[in-house]
């Protein structure tokens, strides 16, 4: 962890302070040492308490009771005839034995045999009967964890009973998603088929609104729909599930790894429903079971009296009600997220649409978040806004004027060149789209060349074997022709051919022996023993140099050193990117060429570019770096020095 806070978990400590909680409980929940969180609150104006010595006053001890209210059910106008001493339990016996062989509890059974044989007795009776049936082992002891009322609520998923699919018509296991609110351990539960980042955050807002009011705080665990990258001091939450709590003015709290303890409330209310109301049961269709479900949450589980709190959980719902945040007047605009890498262009692709990022970005990944109506560009270290566009058709662009190049971009013209490479046609067609389109004209531009190296490639194997003549000419047929030009003919492609002296270059190396009956090799056979040597730059550039050798009527000295020269440029090339990867770098491509001097213009550019080249290191001179302590941004500045 940096010095500095992130932003998500400096507005976590924010958010947790408007709330009234101690240094110390923020230090507990976040991870953030309390001076830290203290300076953070001081900058945002936020009073807090100082550390003291206060306490709690000792809980009083409540009176062990039953949890549930069954005894009203007894009726008291038993009938006579059997001994006092018999178990009422003992006429449904068979009852409870086939409730105990599908896994249900006690409590399952008895509201079972209430709803469907007219059971009369108590739920102790059920439970003493049960007992004697399969004695249970005595729980283990866990720490009680108490929240204000409206505080807090803990979600969770666990797994759902078996409903018919309607697309396979096959049972399928379900999924439960359980809300359980910390102070009166009300709880709403929803099935679902599957789950995304979407539905998990849908799923919030139908809670929220069976509850009629949202929780200042919700504590989750690490499941990806809600934290992206669990850390213990600085977990990365999931943009549109952290933006839909701020939407409703709630606060994400992770859990910490294997640390289900944090919030026990809701995994007490996951197995509860796992093991008293959809233990052993099949449904047809989602609705059907999702009906089962709140009916048995209204009859039973709500007007229950729960273990640990002793009262009745409508009753504690009724008072924490009042203590929930109010629901927002309009409800959340979903979109869709994701990372980009700006083009040359100066743009990034959204469902086939092109949107223009600032100057200065290109090559770089931004984050990406698009909905019917916008689509936004943001910085995906600190969470800036860096542009806000409209939606746009398919296959067009949008990009203001500001956004605009006043100069063509360095890589802009290195692809030109690469296309004047590519062969004269080639180079003038795309210099013609350039000049009339300008940088949209870039994303064809490069799928041009692209499409040329292909074509140049297939065609390979075919020239060496046939010697059809050079691959220049041979990609004319592919370009589309010049405005005010025709395409040429086959007889002006052969003509080309015949008068292109390279054409017949290759052929002759074709030969097994040479003029003094030596054996040779071919081109084919040459590119692969050097790649069997570990020469690739060589086997990669080979026919290129051997054409212009020719060409030039270069000395073999010379051709030798320009291959040797194209290895050691390859390998150099290799090793600095394999040590910009081993270096893990957070932006590799980030240079000086494409820096934004414009956010302050009092800055020198000449001694920035004197500094760049790590001339004070040669004459032993020291240097001074102001700023944020990142070692990371120290080395890439010295490694591109």
């Amino acid at each position: 962890m940096s010095n500095v806070l992130s932003e998500e978990i400096k507005q976590q400590v924010i958010a947790l302070g408007r709330l009234g909680w101690s240094l110390r409980r923020i230090q507990r929940a976040t991870g953030v040492r309390r001076e830290t969180a203290a300076a953070y609150l001081k900058g945002a104006g936020i009073g807090f308490r100082p550390p003291g010595k206060w306490g709690r006053a000792p809980a009083k001890p409540a009176n062990e009771v039953i949890t549930d209210f069954g005894a009203e059910l007894a009726n008291p106008n038993a009938p006579p005839g059997h001994s006092p001493t018999a178990s009422a339990c003992e006429p449904y016996r068979e009852a409870i034995e086939l409730g105990l062989s599908r896994g249900r509890n006690a409590m399952a059974i008895w509201q079972d045999l209430v709803d469907t044989c007219g059971f009369t007795a108590s739920y102790q009776s059920v439970q003493r009967f049960v007992h004697k049936l399969r004695p249970n082992p005595s729980p283990e002891a866990r720490v009680v964890i108490e929240t204000a009322a409206g505080e807090e609520c803990q979600v969770d998923y666990g797994e759902g009973p078996m409903v018919r699919d309607p697309a396979t018509g096959k049972y399928r296991r379900t999924r439960l998603f359980v809300m359980t609110l910390g102070y009166s351990r009300k709880s709403v539960r929803l099935l679902i088929f599957h789950s995304s980042s979407r539905i998990w955050a849908e799923l919030h807002e139908k809670a929220f609104r069976r509850l009629t009011g949202v929780t200042r705080t919700v504590v989750l665990d690490n499941l990806r729909e809600g934290v992206l990258a669990p850390d213990v001091y600085d977990p990365t939450v999931n943009p549109l599930y952290r933006d839909v709590l701020r939407h409703y003015g709630a606060v994400a709290l992770p859990c910490r790894t294997a640390d289900p303890d944090r919030k026990g409330k809701v995994e007490s209310g996951v197995a509860h429903a796992q093991k008293t109301p959809l233990k052993g049961l099949r449904f047809e269709t989602l609705e059907q079971a999702q009906n089962y479900l709140d009916g048995w949450e209204e009859r039973w589980a709500d007007t229950r009296i729960h273990g640990t709190t002793k009262r009745q959980v409508a009753t504690m719902f009724a008072e924490e009600r009042p203590a929930l945040l109010p629901l927002p007047v309009e409800p959340f605009r979903y979109y869709q997220f994701g990372e980009r890498t700006v083009h040359l262009d100066g743009c990034v692709e959204v469902e086939a649409a092109y949107y223009s990022a600032p100057p200065g970005w290109i090559g770089r990944r931004v984050q990406v978040q698009w909905d019917c109506l916008h689509v936004r560009l943001l910085n995906r270290y600190t969470g800036e806004l860096l542009r806000e566009h409209l939606r746009q058709e398919r296959g067009r662009h949008r990009i203001p004027e500001q956004d605009r190049p006043k100069k063509t971009p360095l890589g802009t013209l290195a692809l030109l060149n690469r296309a004047e490479r590519a062969g004269a046609r080639i180079g003038a067609v795309c210099r013609t789209m350039h000049s009339q389109e300008g940088q949209t004209a870039v994303r064809r531009i490069s799928g041009l060349v692209v499409a040329g190296q292909e074509a140049r490639r297939g065609h390979r194997g075919r020239r060496l074997h046939g010697g059809s003549g050079s691959r220049r000419l041979q990609l004319l047929s592919l370009c589309p022709p010049l405005p005010g030009t025709e395409p040429p003919t086959p007889v002006e492609l052969a003509a080309s051919r015949s008068a292109h002296p390279g054409a017949h270059f290759v052929s002759r190396l074709h030969s097994k022996q040479n003029q003094r009956g030596e054996p040779s090799m071919n081109l084919i056979e040459l590119e692969r023993a050097l790649r069997q040597l570990r020469l690739g730059g060589m086997a990669a550039v080979l026919e290129t140099r051997v054409r212009q050798a020719q060409a030039e009527a270069m000395a073999p000295i010379d051709l030798i050193s320009c291959l040797v020269t194209d290895e050691l440029t390859r390998r150099s090339d290799r090793l600095l990117e394999r040590r910009r990867k081993q270096a893990a770098f957070r932006d590799p491509l980030k240079t000086l060429d494409n820096f934004d001097f414009s956010f302050n213009p009092k800055m020198n550019r000449s001694l920035v570019f004197d500094l760049a080249t790590g001339a004070f290191i040669g004459k032993r001179e020291d240097g001074l770096f102001l700023g944020p302590a990142d070692p990371a941004t120290l080395c890439t500045s010295l490694l591109h020095s």
